[in-house]
């Protein structure tokens, strides 16, 4: 009997031994991957589409998004009205995201209620229309929004940001302006459906307590759907960053604080600094005991919070620092985030703030493992970004084995302000 007397043993994060669990893959008739992750106790599924629809791959602005978000409404045989009644009557939930390189859709439903919902979700993916009556609320409703959001400093200093690290021309750059709503036609909206959606390029991805015949039901509903006819379309863009690399943006005279970005380019997940750097950062800003958060809000109570993160780019990628601070405070915020990136370059990490870092981030890959749902977006990252298993047992290798003076080292390369575009808009 266990006695509570006696309080448990307790453990570092570090002493666990992680494992990362198998994948199963299998392939449609038509080629099309799925990679499934057969778990959890509840008869839940999730299936998910990705295509290489973000973007990267329009040639006219917001073309990819309006497509990605019209697909609910409206079908050859379905009105909008329909289509989501239908979902709901099942009590699933269908959603759709598009992003820099590629573009979601998304259903979460009871595993029994699979055979009534893949066929209407393969008619959206053959079938979608964008009705013209659809597409003209859409862009009120945008137009609308977005007029709202470009009064908020910290909505504008995002898009800007990304133009100054990028340049406006780069998929990762570019911004929404109320005229590209304007300007958009139902028919680009259709090619690019066709193009890139019907007949595109598309993995799929399911999770949860998946039916004996998952297999059977996603090749009868899609195994004959035409895609993956040609290899994902190679289109390289050119980085074009700003030239000036301080900012000071007014936005709103009458607003009490500013919004602040620092960024700057960095390397992605396959550069050998990578996995590393990742550690760094979350020393630096990347979780609520950082460097950042201790200064600038703990001790000096400049701001509600401060982060820094690596944007998850699949091609060029950027370090970022973002809060909102009283303007009055602004220009002090930014110098304390370089002192801080002095501290790194000057003074290797103490052992117990490294130990609890490691511990911080053993402790999120175990809750970042809990349940098949997570499970599989660990398992898209790795499949969207060419990369396997064993990058996973490498990561948890280096944060158990990192050293002060490899930090360092980094800290001195990546870590120093003439590198970073400084943005302030109030």
């Amino acid at each position: 009997m266990l006695n509570r007397k006696i309080s448990p043993e307790i453990h570092q994060a570090v002493e666990f031994d992680l494992q990362l669990k198998n994948c199963n893959r299998f392939s449609l008739d038509n080629g099309v991957p799925v990679y499934a992750i057969d778990a959890g106790a509840e008869e839940v599924v999730m299936i998910e589409f990705v295509f290489f629809a973000g973007n990267w791959y329009e040639q006219k602005n917001i073309v990819a998004g309006t497509t990605n978000f019209m697909l609910k409404n409206g079908t050859k045989q379905k009105n909008a009205f329909a289509l989501n009644e239908h979902f709901e009557f099942y009590g699933a939930y269908l959603s759709r995201q598009c992003y820099n390189e590629t573009a979601t859709i998304t259903l979460h439903t009871l595993s029994k209620h699979l055979p009534a919902l893949l066929p209407v979700l393969a008619e959206i993916l053959t079938e979608s229309v964008f009705p013209e009556e659809e597409l003209v609320i859409y862009k009120q409703n945008q137009k609308q929004r977005l007029e709202v959001s470009l009064k908020k400093c910290d909505f504008v200093a995002n898009r800007l940001i990304d133009e100054y690290v990028y340049g406006f021309e780069h998929p990762y750059g570019k911004y929404t302006l109320a005229a590209d709503y304007d300007q958009l036609e139902k028919e680009e909206l259709i090619q690019f459906f066709q193009q890139y959606y019907t007949h595109g390029n598309c993995i799929m991805f399911t999770a949860g307590k998946l039916p004996a015949n998952i297999q059977e039901q996603l090749n009868t509903n899609f195994g004959l759907l035409p895609l993956n006819r040609n290899s994902v379309k190679e289109i390289n863009h050119i980085q074009q960053p700003a030239a000036i690399k301080k900012y000071h943006i007014s936005n709103d005279e009458n607003g009490v604080q500013a919004a602040i970005r620092l960024a700057r380019p960095f390397p992605n997940r396959h550069h050998p600094d990578f996995p590393k750097a990742q550690i760094l950062n979350i020393i630096f800003g990347g979780f609520f005991g950082s460097r950042l958060m201790s200064n600038i809000r703990e001790d000096k109570g400049y701001t509600y919070g401060i982060h820094s993160y690596i944007q998850n780019h699949l091609h060029n990628t950027a370090l970022m620092v973002s809060t909102e601070a009283g303007r009055d405070v602004s220009q002090a915020t930014i110098q304390e985030t370089y002192k801080e990136m002095e501290r790194l370059r000057n003074e290797p990490v103490a052992a117990e703030e490294l130990d609890l870092v490691r511990n911080y981030m053993i402790g999120s890959i175990l809750g970042d493992l809990d349940g098949p749902f997570q499970i599989i977006a660990r398992w898209k990252s790795y499949v969207l970004n060419n990369l396997d298993e064993q990058y996973f047992y490498n990561s948890i290798q280096t944060i158990r084995t990192v050293t002060p003076a490899e930090l360092q080292l980094l800290a001195k390369k990546y870590l120093n302000p003439e590198d970073f575009y400084e943005l302030v808009v109030i």
